[in-house]
């Protein structure tokens, strides 16, 4: 049984401008057990797909299923199976650290001994032990953020929705996150993810969807969506260089500071050498999901972030 069966999925918002559509006709199928992946743009439809399959929105039109049951007429029985960390999250503010995740396993109906001790394992999974006693008031931001996600991954859901489980939180705590994610996983619960960092979409997830204005582009593994990228090879040079030069290695473009160009292996060792000898600043690897994006988007997924920053 599929964990999540999305069958022309279409969203359209009220007062939207004309043909403008939060999702449009989105038809993705996630399997059980595993970390799926959900990347895009700021609007591309994430968070709106999340919000449906967590009975939290009405669809336009379309079906959903997760688990086997119709989010529309067994909502119920839905609620029951998933637990959900939204991107806008504020805790009871007036409850300690501890209080907050065994009273929201509590409400689930998780027995109180049972209650107790999966509060214990997740604070001690998220570093949280030291906090426990701590008024979620007093906390910081990437602090309220990890206890948010100690309150889903706490319980025996089989479907978990994180959505940007990790925005905020410094390289430690993100890697504590992933390590409580995949322990979900090896317990067979399914973890529908989304998220701007593409090193943990492609770290954590076994498939990905790339979602780009509310349709679904490319979906696949990691290595299915990296083999998009025609060259297997980038590298970024800045500095005494010109793009015609540049086009002879490979495929080149300007990007902030410099040229990004996809090549070969041989043809990027090649230029990497002829930049080093010239003085220049240059970096070169296998492509990645970031790449992707320039090819199939046109743009990077940083100048989503970079823009609300200057906004």
């Amino acid at each position: 049984m599929d964990a999540i069966r999305a069958t022309h999925l279409t969203r359209v918002y009220p007062h939207a401008p004309a043909g403008a559509r939060a999702l449009d006709d989105l038809t993705l199928t996630v399997p059980p057990g595993r970390v799926y992946g959900l990347i895009g743009r700021n609007g591309a439809g994430k968070t709106t797909f999340i919000r449906i399959a967590a009975t939290q929105l009405e669809p336009t039109d379309g079906r959903i299923e997760i688990l086997g049951h119709d989010v529309m007429t067994e909502t119920g029985r839905v609620r029951e199976r998933i637990a959900c960390v939204p991107q806008e999250s504020r805790p009871l503010y007036f409850l300690t650290v501890e209080e907050a995740i065994r009273l929201n396993l509590s409400l689930r109906g998780m027995s109180r001994r049972l209650a107790r001790s999966r509060t214990q394992d997740v604070l001690a999974e998220l570093s949280l032990t030291e906090l426990a006693s701590r008024s979620i008031s007093r906390l910081s931001g990437g602090q309220r953020r990890r206890v948010m996600v100690a309150m889903v991954l706490g319980t025996e859901a089989d479907l978990i929705f994180l959505d940007e489980p990790t925005t905020g939180l410094d390289p430690i705590a993100r890697r504590e996150v992933w390590g409580a994610i995949r322990k979900a996983t090896r317990e067979g619960r399914t973890t529908l993810l989304t998220t701007h960092y593409l090193d943990e979409a492609e770290t954590l997830s076994s498939r990905l969807a790339l979602i780009e204005r509310g349709r679904l582009v490319l979906e696949g593994t990691p290595q299915d969506l990296r083999g998009r990228v025609q060259s297997p090879y980038r590298v970024t040079v800045e500095g005494s260089f010109t793009i015609e030069e540049l086009r002879s290695f490979g495929s080149a473009r300007a990007v902030d500071h410099g040229f990004l160009v996809f090549a070969s292996e041989g043809s990027a060792r090649a230029l990497a050498q002829e930049a080093l000898q010239r003085g220049a600043r240059v970096a070169f690897g296998p492509v990645d999901l970031e790449d992707i994006f320039l090819e199939v988007v046109g743009r990077r997924i940083e100048d989503d972030r970079e823009e609300a920053a200057a906004g």
